[in-house]
């Protein structure tokens, strides 16, 4: 018996240490995502385009050390010859490049604010994306939320004269990305997972960069070697916080992971409002609100729900 109780009592940590990873994992990504726009305006020098080319590039690079490192290449090549799990990080890579591409040219253009907001909607995009894609239940609070959600993107069409069109984009290639991550397998790491998904994108980026040098109209190595190693920086600034969201995705159920992704738009939001100095108007306050009470509800919803998933699980696991 004391066996048995000592099994059950092992079995039930291991769950909660790989949480425990899951969750560290989860806040350093979005902590680092959350400070990214200021690492764009030291190197704004440079076409949105080129930084997202080097970023592929630096961030293979990268990851070929990390798979070296950690002695991967077996793993890799098995993941390379799975067709299945090869066709949805490849899927990934694209929506992760609409989205670096979006992201760097808002923060660039001066649009850091309606990025911010792109991360804000995006938990509630995950939801609709749940209805649509897996056929799963909105409960009332959800579908609420999602009609809040909607008259806030209502309320910033109309108050800025056109959709918030950056916003959107960001949001749906997020979620869609996450998507992807998650139906790729378990038989994938962080790292190998990342290294294939940038070697999808590596021989697009390589031409983007050949064009650029082409034309002369290259940063790289024409500016000095303070912008050359911040260009190079990109790969691990890249690399890094997409690690932490692979190991978090694989270990933290997609609410919590939804949760977490709050910290990043609210540091976006505080840098663009005091750093960036960028306007927000009535129209863009009523907007944020709205998508803030969606938040609001989104949040009591789940932890409305958290009891009866927790009780749920007890019962399945505890002997009858």
């Amino acid at each position: 018996m004391r066996t048995s109780g000592n099994a059950g009592r092992a079995s039930a940590r291991a769950p909660r240490s790989e949480q425990s990873v899951g969750l560290a994992s989860g806040l350093a990504a979005y902590g680092l995502w959350g400070v990214l726009p200021l690492y764009f305006a030291l190197v704004a020098a440079a076409h949105p385009v080129e930084l997202v080319a080097n970023r592929v590039l630096w961030s293979l690079l990268f990851c070929a050390v990390l798979v070296t490192m950690t002695r991967q290449w077996g793993r890799l090549r098995i993941v390379a010859a799975d067709r299945r799990a090869l066709g949805w990080l490849a899927l990934a890579a694209c929506l992760i490049a609409v989205n670096w591409l979006t992201f760097t040219f808002a923060v660039l253009g001066g649009n850091a604010l309606e990025a911010s907001l792109g991360y804000f909607i995006n938990p509630l995009v995950s939801t609709a994306l749940g209805v649509v894609l897996l056929g799963e239940r909105l409960s009332r609070m959800q579908w609420l939320a999602v009609v809040v959600a909607l008259a806030a993107v209502l309320v910033l069409a109309v108050g800025h004269g056109s959709v918030p069109w950056v916003a959107l984009t960001l949001a749906f290639s997020f979620g869609l990305y996450g998507f992807a991550k998650k139906k790729v397998g378990p038989g994938t790491t962080a790292v190998t997972g990342l290294t294939l998904e940038t070697a999808v994108l590596v021989v697009p980026a390589a031409a983007v960069m050949a064009w650029f040098a082409a034309t002369g109209t290259a940063t790289l190595t024409s500016l000095g070697p303070a912008h050359f190693w911040l260009m190079a920086a990109s790969g691990i600034i890249t690399a890094t916080p997409l690690l932490f969201f692979g190991a978090a995705a694989s270990r933290l159920p997609l609410s919590m992971i939804g949760t977490l992704q709050y910290i990043a738009p609210v540091m976006q939001f505080v840098i663009a409002l005091s750093v960036f100095h960028e306007p927000m108007p009535l129209e863009r306050w009523i907007g944020f609100g709205l998508v803030w009470v969606a938040i609001v509800i989104l949040s009591l919803d789940l932890v409305r729900r958290r009891p009866r998933t927790r009780a749920a699980a007890r019962t399945a696991v505890e002997p009858a």
